[in-house]
């Protein structure tokens, strides 16, 4: 039988893909975008979810690399944080969702740390959504050391008291040295896991896409087959969207009913 916890969460998740569907295409290109799970199922956003039951403003950073500044797509309200403030929008109506991108293209994470740092310093946040390890793989980073970096990074958003959820790096047929590449997205996943991070599997529903459809996959990217396109970016948002809704359900106490 299924958790409670989780039973909840498929529900919210199925009615938010429901709505989010619901009289909209989905189609661009040669690309259809299906609804893939993101997140382990057990994830959680505690704090998030406390802020969405409270019905507060909900001010969320996205900080990263190019795919949080939008390198391919058409315009800025074609970028994943917009169109992630789009939908969540719509799935949280009472809420004033405000996301900052804070996407600068080429970084890597000692890059994005300082300025992560000093993001946190300057603002309250309620949720950092960190996109990191692409270009730490691609220019040939060293692997312990980038370890070091997400766990430096977690600390330092802990301690300034936000939630927090890491978007890992993207998958695109073109990868060079793809075990190397992959052993990046498992020091994430690995290192994130440890800390009880959810981790935005951007890299498995990528994949999953290409399996698919590889033909209809290179409608997801841009030009340069590397960096996402509109169609892409959309899609990714739409399971980031649906994932935070199913980590932001508050857990409900399970009353025994006597026979």
């Amino acid at each position: 039988m299924m958790p409670m916890r989780a039973a909840i969460r498929f529900l919210a998740l199925n009615l938010f893909a429901a709505t989010m569907l619901a009289g909209t295409s989905v189609q661009a290109g040669t690309f259809s975008c299906r609804e893939t799970p993101i997140v382990q199922p057990v994830a959680a956003l505690s704090g998030l979810a406390t802020r969405v039951t409270q019905g507060r403003s909900l001010e969320i950073l996205a900080i990263g690399s190019s795919s949080t500044e939008g390198i391919g797509a058409s315009a800025k309200d074609k970028t994943y944080p917009a169109r992630l403030r789009a939908m969540l929008g719509k799935a949280w109506p009472n809420l004033s969702v405000d996301i900052v991108n804070a996407g600068i293209g080429g970084e890597t994470a000692p890059q994005t740390l300082v300025r992560l740092k000093k993001a946190l310093a300057e603002r309250r946040y309620d949720l950092v959504i960190w996109q990191v390890g692409t270009n730490d793989a691609v220019n040939g980073g060293d692997l312990a050391k980038f370890r070091s970096m997400v766990t430096e990074g977690i600390a330092m958003v802990r301690q300034a008291g936000p939630s927090l959820a890491i978007l890992d790096p993207q998958f695109f047929p073109g990868v060079r040295e793809p075990e190397r590449y992959r052993s990046f997205v498992e020091a994430i996943a690995e290192t994130a896991r440890l800390q009880s991070v959810p981790v935005f599997t951007r890299y498995d529903a990528m994949r999953e896409w290409y399996g698919r459809d590889a033909q209809g996959f290179t409608s997801a990217l841009s030009s340069d087959g590397f960096h996402m396109s509109d169609a892409g970016y959309d899609c990714l948002a739409r399971d980031m969207a649906t994932a935070l809704v199913g980590m932001a359900t508050p857990p409900r106490a399970v009353v025994a009913q006597s026979r």
